[in-house]
């Protein structure tokens, strides 16, 4: 049998050029050790970057694994970070490691809101799907879902004194959720559009919304049941003793839960400047500020004044109105016409206590905000620009009638990424640089670093190169202009006016001596490059002069040199390919059958074949010798745009609008693997001269770096791995397990049917199975050893008991169930068939007996009991074990409420003890500097005595 073809898989290694996404909003954090208002998240595809906007430099990565950043909400500590992806899942991870500590997976689509209640024990997060989930952060499982609304979630808050949630949607409606009953008692329909926004103020008294248009309405909330605590028993006595119980019982009846619970009605509108919608709508911590935005770039801000304030503000306008009706008093008494007198009265209006503070004007359109209040009274703001720009502003708020205060802008990061997409890429003749060129600035990166090197400010470059050398880059612009940079200084050398249409393709000759360019005003011209001696420098600097001309019928797209600079390559808009002569620029071949222009094509190193792809998503082979088409297969989903050979092999890689890059074998005619990681369409890549690296960029602002690794690709597995992953991708998909007797409402389990649950699944029942194998077969041996005359010797172990220490069957179907996580746990139960949970139920017994994991025991218990309620209960076998279970469970259980009560008394009087000692300490140190400073006194005294 013949060598194989071996083929080495490209791995991804990084991601750059991304400062922040324009999904997932930004967000304030506090790193260990580092003051507040210096650190931001933001997303960067399917990582979070955290930057110091102080230093301008990435201090960490939150590493993400597939799917999109879509929300990121950091804990009231401050100590962990919540991250919402595009496919549902929040991950929660530590600011101090960097690591990601729990997982939760319950929705369907993209998350787009979360918000932690006040002790950071409970997430809220809200969907794309319409549902929010609230999780269990301590317990690292979920505990509800709460279903009402018809579309996007916008906004999700908790109430800090009460156990309530308030949510809002692109369906015009805000709901309350009582998290007691979970279900909603109220929905707000004062909304004529969507909600984009709201934030809770002055004490959760108020709740102020944006909405599609340019008011921010004001809601009060009145909460119904302290106030009916206070006068609920006087009311009740009174009506006894008037003979009217029954009256008052139908009322309370008739009493709807909303009434039970708070009343809205609305305060009023606060009018934005802005008229197109609210983009997002956020305050500080002690809502004290709010910033709003529309799809501008301005930024307002508004101040909630004080009770003392309002109330002083108030008193100046009725001292105004008492002097304005005194003077019409006077003037009517002069008057012959008596008037009646009349108190002027002032009402308090939203406009008293909600005051516009000032405006903040960013350099670009604003995605995302985010406030922050230091101690010092200063107020921090960090905005996202859609333009892949980060900008920090400060500014203290005044004292009343100081005006308006200004806004500093304090940092602004743009250095690491380009403001539009990258649309061309190009490496270095030694590896070691990479140029990227998008419609405004032209960057020069270290590769090994990730480093910008330089920053060149230039037209759109749809092309570019580096000259042989690395010391000049030529870039090819819209305009049809060739701009030549030199790296060292980073000055723009020269302008040429090469073409009058878009230069499209640019190409370096195989001899070095030039280039060619291929544009839209239907030429393709030859340039070499020459050195002319500068008049005002005296060096010599590079030029490129114009040497031949071929005039087409039709734009060209792409041009490409054979390597052996026999053959020239021409795409045009007439979906052909043509190749010419190099030297006489005669007609050699014609190369037809794509049905949309060829967007892209290159020549292998031994000028044999050349692949061209097109918008009609195929990739054709073709020999050069003949013009004959070897083999034409679908290469993506949508157009190709770009395609490049690997140095010295016949193997090539495409790039698509369908997110994906593909390496292909043009010999075999075969697909080799697939590069996925871009979240839009990629543009451009380019290929390192030594076939080490790739680098590609797309329209999610984001260029990846690939590296080949010494692992080997066997495409039979290759092949495998995608089916299995399809299959994971349809698992995520279907509808959740039903739990039988339980009818849909409101309130549903919160995780959902993923693969994970499906394996720890069959874990369990792989445990099982083997426990049922070791007790059969214990039980032969035993019977055996009865009816044997000679001792027996035990059977033997079960390799994979024996592996982890010869522990028992039941343990090791106890160390199954511990290793399942915690917020899969419940699904994966629901998935188990019900043959297997008698066989659970009589293990869980043993457990109780025994003491073993008593919580969770408890929680598997209770959950197999609720959903299997009527095949147990119906099962006259499992009532003694149910029973013995229910024995076993509240002994247990009080035991360890009996430890943690205990453990909390302790715990409780040693605090009391340390804070006595400390009072003690405190006051005796503060008695002592007395006593020292008396002493200083009297000498100081004696010392002038005796000098007087």
């Amino acid at each position: 049998m013949g060598l194989t073809k071996q083929y080495l898989r490209y791995a991804a290694s990084a991601v750059f050029g991304v400062i922040g996404g324009q999904k997932a909003n930004i967000a304030y954090v506090t790193l260990r050790g580092g003051e507040r208002g210096r650190h931001v998240a933001v997303a960067a595809c399917e990582h979070v970057f955290i930057w110091d906007v102080r230093k301008g430099e990435k201090v960490m990565i939150l590493p993400g694994q597939k799917h999109e950043v879509t929300f990121i909400c950091p804990s009231p500590d401050g100590v962990h970070v919540a991250v919402g992806y595009e496919d549902g899942a929040v991950r929660v991870f530590s600011v101090l490691s960097g690591e990601s500590a729990v997982s939760f997976n319950g929705h369907k689509s993209a998350v787009s809101a979360m918000r932690y209640d006040a002790l950071g024990a409970r997430l809220a997060t809200g969907s794309r799907d319409t549902d929010v989930i609230v999780w269990d952060i301590i317990n690292e499982s979920g505990l509800y879902r709460l279903r009402g609304h018809k579309d996007v979630i916008t906004q999700a808050l908790f109430l800090k004194d009460r156990n309530l949630l308030v949510t809002s949607s692109k369906d015009s409606f805000v709901k309350w959720w009582d998290l007691d009953t979970q279900h909603c008692f109220k929905t707000m329909v004062g909304h004529r559009s969507e909600v984009w926004g709201m934030v809770l103020l002055n004490q959760e008294n108020r709740l102020l919304t944006g909405s599609a248009d340019s008011e921010l309405r004001a809601w009060d909330i009145t909460y119904l049941q302290e106030e009916k605590a206070e006068g609920e028993p006087k009311v009740k006595k009174e009506k006894t003793l008037l003979g009217e119980d029954e009256e008052e019982d139908d009322k309370e009846d008739d009493e709807s839960p909303e009434e039970r619970i708070l009343s809205c009605k609305k305060a009023g509108s606060i009018l934005r400047e802005a008229r197109d919608r609210v983009v997002s709508l956020a305050a500080d911590a002690k809502a004290r500020v709010l910033a709003c935005h529309g799809n501008d770039s301005v930024l307002e801000l508004f101040s909630v004044l004080p009770e003392e304030e309002v109330k002083k503000r108030r008193a100046k306008k009725m001292k105004k109105a008492l002097k304005k009706a005194a003077k019409a008093k006077k003037a009517a008494s002069e008057g012959a016409e008596p008037m009646e007198e009349a108190e002027p009265v002032v009402e308090r209006t939203l406009q008293d206590e909600i005051i516009r503070l000032t405006t903040i004007k960013a350099s670009a359109k604003i995605r995302w905000v985010d406030c922050l209040s230091c101690a010092s009274g200063e107020l921090k703001v960090a905005l996202l620009l859609q333009n892949n720009t980060l900008e920090t502003y400060s500014l203290k708020p005044s004292g009343p009638g100081a005006g308006a205060p200004d806004a500093n802008k304090t940092s602004r990061l743009t250095l690491a990424g380009h403001r539009t997409d990258v649309r061309t890429l190009s490496f270095s003749s030694d590896n070691l640089a990479v140029l990227s060129a998008s419609g405004d600035t032209a960057k020069v990166w270290n590769r090994s670093t990730l480093q910008v090197v330089r920053t060149m400010a230039c037209e759109y470059a749809l092309c570019s190169l580096f000259v042989p050398g690395d010391r000049q880059i030529i870039l090819g612009t819209k305009s049809g202009k060739l701009q030549i940079f030199e790296l060292a200084s980073g000055s723009l050398l020269e302008t040429v006016d090469a073409h009058k249409g878009s230069l499209w393709s640019l190409c370096l000759a195989p001899d070095q001596r030039g280039i060619v360019t291929g544009s839209a005003d239907k030429t393709v011209k030859f340039w070499d490059f020459e050195l002319i001696k500068d008049e005002t420098t005296g060096q010599k600097r590079l030029m490129v002069k114009h040497m031949r001309t071929l005039q087409l019928e039709e734009d060209i797209l792409c041009v490409k040199f054979s390597p052996d600079h026999r053959l020239l390559a021409v795409s045009l808009l007439d979906c052909t390919v043509k190749v010419f002569y190099t030297d006489s620029l005669k007609f050699f071949l014609s190369l037809y059958g794509h049905k949309l222009p060829v967007l892209c094509l290159d020549i292998s190193h031994d000028s044999t074949l050349i692949a061209t792809g097109s918008a009609d998503r195929n990739v054709k082979i073709w020999g050069l010798d003949f013009g004959d088409c070897h083999r034409s297969m679908f290469a993506h989903d949508d157009s190709v745009m770009f395609l490049q050979f690997v140095p010295k092999t016949h193997l090539f890689f495409t790039a698509g609008k369908d997110k994906k890059i593909k390496q292909w074998d043009a010999d075999k005619f075969e697909h080799i693997q697939t590069l996925e990681g871009h979240h839009r369409e990629v543009w451009c890549l380019a290929i390192s001269p030594s076939g080490d690296h790739i680098v590609s960029a797309s329209h999610d602002k984001s260029l990846r770096l690939w590296e080949r690794t010494r692992e080997p690709i066997i495409l039979e597995e290759e092949r495998e791995t995608e089916r299995e992953a399809e299959f994971e991708e349809s698992i995520g998909k279907e509808d959740a397990p039903v739990v039988p007797g339980e009818t849909p409402g409101e309130a549903a389990p919160a995780s959902k049917k993923t693969v994970e649950t499906v394996k720890a699944a069959e874990r369990i029942m792989e445990a099982l199975e083997l426990y049922k194998e070791e007790d059969q077969k214990m039980e032969e041996h035993k019977y055996a050893s009865m009816t044997a005359v000679n001792k027996l010797p035990p059977p033997r172990p079960n390799p994979i008991l024996a592996a982890l220490g010869n522990i028992s069957p039941a343990r090791y179907v106890l160390d199954v169930i511990k290793k399942v996580r915690s917020s899969e746990l419940e699904v994966s139960l629901l998935v188990l068939p019900f043959p297997y949970v008698p066989q659970l139920l009589r293990l869980f017994n043993g457990y109780m007996q025994l003491g073993l994991e008593v919580e969770l025991v408890c929680r598997c218990l209770f959950f197999l009991l609720k959903i299997h309620f009527g095949p147990i209960s119906s099962n006259q076998m499992l009532l003694s074990v149910v029973d013995e279970l229910r024995s076993h469970t509240v002994a247990k259980v009080q035991q360890i409420r009996d430890v943690m009560g205990f453990n909390s008394a302790a715990l409780q009087f040693l605090q009391r003890e340390i804070e006595s000692k400390e009072d003690v300490m405190f006051f005796a140190d503060a008695t002592g500097h007395v006593a020292a400073k008396k002493r200083k006194r009297r000498k100081r005294e004696r010392a002038i005595l005796t000098i007087a």
